[in-house]
């Protein structure tokens, strides 16, 4: 395990939010995430980005910001638009030396995103991967075929680049900002950036570590992510991570901690 950072080093936890028709979800996404980091005494922004909505999306962050949640920062990316290129654009116009990624639908819970701050704060991680599937893990009204292709396009992955990690796909994940920019360029434009990330992390040389979490089903709107179109797409990016993994003999990799 690499040298961890110096407990306590952190200042500012910055949440990415990519939203594209959620103003049903967003109220109690956003509210909860406020309440938990306020609790916890973590100094945070929330910065969703509106990725070209259609319905009241922008208009109920608006709201959310001027009445009850200071913290919010609601941008609007002008496109072209994409769930990476949401989350890549909000992570441009954030301001946290760590930041979370999490979903506008409630499915992330914030108690977990807590958990991540202290394992990057406290305990000096640069990555932290939240896993469903391992023990203290719970996932709440998952889609039967959703499932059985998660955990097909997960194994596959662990045995591609021989890790543990067991839960690459889920985009919920925290980092340490010196991660995110040590793993530019950010090609990814659609949800395959679940796993150009971590995997570039890793890659990379970053310490990591994973923790449970628990999940649940959107209660509002409808899910974004196309199991059809997202195939090859996911396979691109592991591949160009893989090449890279066996290929480029370290030239990517990051230099040591002191």
């Amino acid at each position: 395990m690499r040298t961890l950072h110096p407990p306590g080093t952190l200042t500012l936890y910055s949440v990415i939010i990519p939203a594209r028709d959620e103003e049903g979800s967003l109220p109690e996404t956003l509210r909860d995430i406020y309440a938990a980091f306020t609790a916890a005494g973590i100094a945070h922004q929330i910065v969703v980005v509106d990725d070209g909505s259609t319905d009241r999306t922008w208009q109920v962050l608006q709201d959310l910001k001027q009445v009850e949640i200071p913290t919010l920062n609601p941008i609007q990316n002008p496109g072209p638009h994409g769930f990476g290129r949401a989350i890549t654009y909000g992570i441009n116009h954030s301001q946290g030396d760590a930041l979370v990624i999490m979903m506008a639908d409630a499915s992330d819970s914030p108690r977990d995103a807590v958990r991540y701050w202290r394992l990057l704060n406290d305990e000096g991680y640069e990555c932290v991967f939240g896993s469903r599937f391992v023990k203290g893990g719970r996932v709440e009204d998952y889609p039967r075929i959703k499932l059985l292709v998660n955990r097909l396009a997960n194994m596959f992955i662990r045995f591609l680049f021989a890790i543990p990690l067991n839960d690459t796909t889920n985009a919920f994940k925290a980092y340490r900002r010196t991660v995110i920019d040590g793993c530019r360029p950010l090609m990814a434009p659609h949800f395959n950036l679940t796993v150009e990330i971590p995997l570039k992390a890793i890659v990379r040389g970053f310490s990591w570590t994973v923790t449970p979490i628990s999940w649940k089903n959107r209660k509002h709107g409808i899910a974004k992510l196309k199991i059809k179109e997202m195939g090859s797409r996911y396979f691109f990016i592991c591949a160009y991570v893989w090449l890279e993994k066996y290929f480029s003999r370290g030239d990517y990799r990051r230099d040591p901690l002191p």
